[in-house]
């Protein structure tokens, strides 16, 4: 069992990736593996709609690392997403990311595949991220794993993370319920449901 964590702020050690190791320690402590990848600091180019990724099965952009974490992804059980909060949103490189990372994967690598996940700030502008996040796995058929709370976490520094005691103990509910779940997807061993053709319907013609 493996989770792929997603650190898509520029800070490589800073509040997000402070969250995402609480999560990972907590996932450990279920018997859960888990993987952070970080984004990096340099620039992110923005999907350009080539749709060459239709194509070939890849992103045409291959020095940035989003194919690298596709590759990860479709052998992962999950994927817990974070970001810091820039302008009541997620990054710009963190958008960029995963706008060419969830639109040039093979739906088929998403589908009933377990999604979560967290964002950090110093004040606010984390529930209107949280939401932005949230709509990656909602178009992919990928259920949202929740916490007891908004998955967010408070603070300046990575000092300060752990001084929201709230945000840590709803990130720690998070990794429970993310491992609890992939377990009982594991152990029941249903097969997926089948799915009507698919239909676009053009509101202008």
């Amino acid at each position: 069992m493996n989770v792929l964590l997603i650190n898509g702020s520029p800070r490589q050690k800073g509040c997000t990736f402070t969250g995402l190791s609480i999560i990972k320690e907590q996932l450990a402590e279920n018997g859960v593996d888990s993987t952070i990848y970080q984004v990096g600091s340099k620039p992110i180019v923005g999907c350009i709609a080539c749709m060459s990724c239709k194509k070939t099965g890849k992103c045409a952009f291959d020095h940035d690392g989003v194919n690298t974490v596709a590759e990860a992804l479709k052998e992962a059980d999950g994927i817990i997403l974070g970001s810091a909060v820039h302008f009541a949103s997620a990054t710009g490189a963190a958008t960029s990311f995963f706008d060419r990372l969830f639109y040039s994967i093979d739906r088929k690598y998403l589908k009933l595949k377990f999604g979560a996940c967290i964002v950090s700030c110093r004040r606010g502008g984390a529930s209107a991220t949280f939401d932005q996040l949230n709509k990656y796995f909602t178009i992919c058929q990928m259920p949202v794993v929740s916490s007891c709370y908004w998955n967010q976490i408070h603070g300046y520094t990575p000092e300060d993370v752990y001084k929201d005691e709230e945000g840590v103990r709803t990130l720690r509910v998070l990794a429970n319920n993310m491992a609890y779940l992939i377990k009982c997807k594991k152990a029941a061993g249903i097969a997926e449901p089948e799915e009507p053709p698919r239909v676009m319907t053009n509101f202008i013609r």
